[in-house]
């Protein structure tokens, strides 16, 4: 993908601000279903152990627990001060390793932890040791080298003496949530965080040798202007952390009781929102960020930049990684696997999730074996999403297709993008120009079967392009 500059066109943009989903998966999650359950996701790990080449596992950890509601949120999240529901929760994940350690092989290597939530440091230290401590006895972890611990952290509830504590348990990534560093927006969201202690935190996590560090914005909250979001973009370049993520606000009020909290008239309209984005792509590109696809930029010596440069990026429910080819296990309520040709979802309330692991069953609500057809479409999706092209002779070799037939429909809706200079086809590739970069979900919305399917329900299931 070549990093030139990233072309803007506000009407463009405008014209192509439509819901769609963000791909972290291909089937999306609203095509999972109940006839998918604890039988049908025992076979899958059977069988993915068969496989010839033992794939490698990677392990996602859910912790819904928060102190505080922000009002933005659309995460599967509980508000708490009660230390003891953390406890309980840890006890019933205890149990759930219990389950799942015993049906995958040992020469499976975890090369892959990570904790999202709510608020995986509402959990202590000590707990999250104990925690990775079990996983290590029960599951073979890769050796430290391309080994990734990672875990969100809500600076606000952090000490920098946790971070040495959390390096010494292997950690060697983390997560920060920022937003914005405007007060006048943290008023209105929910959420006041001060520069010092953000900054406090990240330079704890640095000395304490954790390898990189990632910070969370998201343009388009109420009462965000250019002017505070320049700040805030300033401060955090400074900063300078290795990868930043940039994400558009979702307002879906009918999903998310929070953001009800919220006034419309405090939103931005379209172009309002357009112009704080071009803010921070230019910001963050004059500072010597990379655009990595999606809502994400990368310094050019970090594992994400040189993976993408290699062509090793991959993207799943935990963003963008380095790690492709391995089956994902999530653990925790509402948390998504994906093992060889299937997904499937963990109850996205507490206490079916905790009935579930007291019955001593898989906590399964939903899931779906792929068919061929999915399998070629997430592949093609995946390409397009980390390396902005679609490989035509590649995918033609590996599922035996001639592309032009088999995707003609795809390729008539994509005809108007390619028509508004978003697309290219030339020589066997489909490539994202560089208007097109920042609509990739655009792009792939042509190649997604399901989409083109009578909608279920009338309210949206997915947020706005931009």
């Amino acid at each position: 993908m070549h990093h030139q500059h990233i072309a803007f066109d506000a009407e463009l943009l405008r014209r192509y601000n439509r819901p769609g989903p963000r791909y972290t998966s291909y089937p999306t999650a609203p095509q999972f279903n109940a006839d998918f359950g604890e039988l049908q996701l025992r076979d899958a790990i059977q069988a993915s152990n068969e496989e010839p080449i033992p794939r490698r596992l990677s392990l996602y950890v859910h912790v819904p627990f928060c102190f505080s509601p922000c009002f933005y949120c659309g995460c599967n999240r509980i508000i708490t001060r009660d230390k003891a529901r953390g406890e309980a929760y840890l006890a019933r994940l205890h149990r759930e390793i219990a389950l799942y350690a015993p049906l995958f092989d040992r020469d499976r290597e975890v090369i892959q932890l990570h904790f999202g939530g709510g608020t995986p440091n509402f959990l202590t230290p000590g707990q999250l040791g104990d925690f990775v401590d079990a996983l290590r006895r029960q599951f073979h972890f890769a050796d430290s080298g391309d080994r990734d611990i990672s875990i969100e952290i809500d600076p606000r509830f952090c000490d920098p003496d946790w971070m040495a504590a959390l390096a010494q348990i292997g950690f060697n990534r983390a997560s920060l949530g920022v937003q914005d560093f405007d007060p006048i927006v943290q008023q209105a969201v929910n959420r006041i965080q001060s520069v010092e202690d953000t900054r406090a935190v990240i330079e704890a996590a640095r000395n304490a040798g954790l390898r990189s560090i990632n910070v969370d914005l998201i343009y388009g909250l109420p009462k965000q202007n250019l002017e505070g979001f320049a700040r805030t973009l300033d401060v955090v370049t400074e900063i300078r952390p290795d990868r930043l993520a940039v994400y558009s606000y979702a307002h879906m009020p009918h999903l998310f009781k929070a953001q009800k909290q919220i006034k419309d008239d405090d939103l931005l309209d379209g172009e309002a929102k357009l112009a704080l984005l071009q803010l921070a792509v230019e910001k963050l590109t004059a500072a010597g960020y990379l655009y990595i696809g999606m809502d994400h930029f990368a310094l050019p010596g970090d594992d994400l930049a040189q993976a993408q440069a290699r062509g090793g990026l991959h993207r799943n429910f935990m963003g963008y990684t380095t790690h492709a080819n391995s089956d994902l296990l999530g653990l925790g309520v509402s948390a998504i696997s994906h093992i060889g040709n299937t997904f499937s979802q963990n109850p996205r309330d507490l206490p079916s999730w905790e009935i579930a692991i007291d019955e001593g069953r898989l906590p399964v609500f939903r899931g779906m074996r792929m068919s061929d057809d999915d399998e070629l479409r997430a592949d093609l999706i995946q390409s397009l999403m980390c390396q902005g092209e679609i490989p035509v002779a590649a995918l033609e070799r590996r599922y035996d297709i001639r592309f032009d037939d088999y995707f003609a429909d795809s390729l008539a809706q994509l005809q108007p993008l390619v028509d508004d200079q978003l697309v290219e086809i030339a020589s066997r590739r489909i490539t994202a120009t560089s208007r097109g970069r920042l609509l990739l979900r655009n792009i792939a919305m042509c190649f997604d079967r399901y989409l083109n399917q009578p909608a279920i329900d009338t309210n949206p299931r997915f947020s706005r392009a931009i």
